[in-house]
C-alpha cells in the first residue's frame, strides 16, 4: 500500500513570523494508520546539478523551509521529495515523489522580447515570488528595484547610444498575500527608440537591482537580466530643396513656386508637423524656403 501513494507535493511560498519560507505541502493519504514523512529539500547548482539542502522527518502534512540568504537564496529553483513510512516499519517506505521546481526570486515576465521601432509600448511585468518581509512600517513593506538599459554589440560587450526606453526607472514591488503565482507584482512599459538609421537589429539588456533593503536576503540581489531584440524598421524621407522641388516619402515629385507659410508634412497619428516657409527668390515666379519649423 505504500508503494501507491499519490503525495503530490507542492512548493508554494509562506510568510511565517514576518520571515519568508517555502512550504513543501503534500496529500495526506486517507488512512488509519499514522505515517512519518521524510521530506528532502533541494535546488539547482549552478552547473545543474541538484544539491541537498535538508532533510525533515514529520508527522505533518507540510514542511516548511526558510529564505534565509545562505542555506536557501533568491535566485534558486527549489524543489522537495517526500516518502511516507510507519513509525514501526522505518525502513519499508513509499516510492519517492518530487515537486516541480519552483523558481524563488524576482523575475520578469516575458523573460525576453522581440519588438520593432514601430512606437508601440510593450508591458513588462515584474514578479515576486517570494514573500516580502516587513520590518514595522508601511514603508517598508515593499522592494525597490533599480532599473537600467544596456545596448549590446556582437560581442554582447555595451555600445552606441540606447534602443530601448522605459516607462520608469524604477519600480516598487508591494507586500500583497502570496498567490500560486507571485507575492507582489508591477508593470512598466518598454519602447523601441526610433533612430531614423538604417542600422540593422540591436539587442538591449534591461537589469534590476534591488536597493534599500539590508537584510541578508535581499542585499545585493540582481534578478536575471531581460533581453530585449530591437527589429530595426526601414524609415522614409521627404525633400524640399532648391526653388523648392518636393520629393514626398513615397517619392512622387512637385515643384511649389507660392510664396507663404504651409504645412509640409504632419502626422495624423500623433503630435508631429513640419511647417515651412517660402519667399519669392531668383527668377519671377520662382520661391525659395526661408524658414522651417518642426513639432
Amino acid at each position: 500500500k505504500l508503494m501507491s501513494l499519490a503525495l503530490q507535493p507542492v512548493i508554494t511560498p509562506k510568510l511565517v513570523e514576518n520571515r519568508a519560507h517555502l512550504e513543501c505541502g503534500y496529500e495526506r493519504p486517507p488512512s488509519r494508520q499514522l505515517l512519518h514523512y521524510e521530506v528532502l529539500w533541494s535546488r539547482l547548482s549552478d552547473t545543474g546539478v541538484k544539491e541537498e539542502i535538508r532533510r525533515d522527518t514529520t508527522q505533518q502534512p507540510f514542511s516548511y523551509l526558510e529564505m534565509d540568504g545562505v542555506h536557501l537564496r533568491l535566485g534558486d529553483t527549489v524543489f522537495c521529495t517526500v516518502t511516507a513510512f510507519m513509525k514501526d516499519t522505518p525502513d519499508q517506505q513509499s516510492l519517492p515523489e518530487e515537486s516541480s521546481g519552483f523558481y524563488a526570486g524576482i523575475k520578469f515576465l516575458p523573460e525576453s522580447l522581440q519588438i520593432a521601432e514601430d512606437g508601440k509600448e510593450h508591458v513588462l511585468t515584474v514578479l515576486s515570488t517570494v514573500p516580502i518581509t516587513c520590518s514595522g512600517n508601511d514603508d517598508s513593506c515593499k522592494i525597490t528595484l533599480q532599473l537600467s538599459t544596456e545596448d549590446l554589440g556582437k560581442n554582447s560587450q555595451p555600445v552606441g547610444p540606447p534602443n530601448v526606453a522605459l516607462s520608469s526607472c524604477q519600480v516598487d514591488l508591494h507586500a500583497l498575500p502570496c498567490t500560486a503565482s507571485s507575492c507582489a507584482a508591477a508593470a512598466l512599459a518598454v519602447t523601441a527608440v526610433t533612430d531614423f538609421a538604417q542600422d540593422g537589429d540591436h539587442v538591449t539588456r534591461i537589469r534590476a537591482r534591488a536597493a534599500g533593503r539590508s537584510e541578508p536576503l535581499w542585499r545585493d540581489y540582481a534578478p536575471k537580466d531581460v533581453q530585449v531584440t530591437v527589429q530595426d524598421l526601414p524609415t522614409g524621407n521627404c525633400y524640399s530643396f532648391t526653388d523648392p522641388h518636393i520629393i514626398t516619402f513615397d517619392g512622387w515629385r512637385y515643384d511649389s513656386f507660392s510664396t507663404g507659410t504651409f504645412l509640409l508634412c504632419g502626422s495624423a497619428r500623433r503630435a508631429f508637423a513640419v511647417h515651412v516657409r517660402q519667399r519669392q527668390c531668383g527668377r519671377p515666379g520662382a520661391s525659395c524656403n526661408c524658414g522651417v519649423a518642426a513639432r
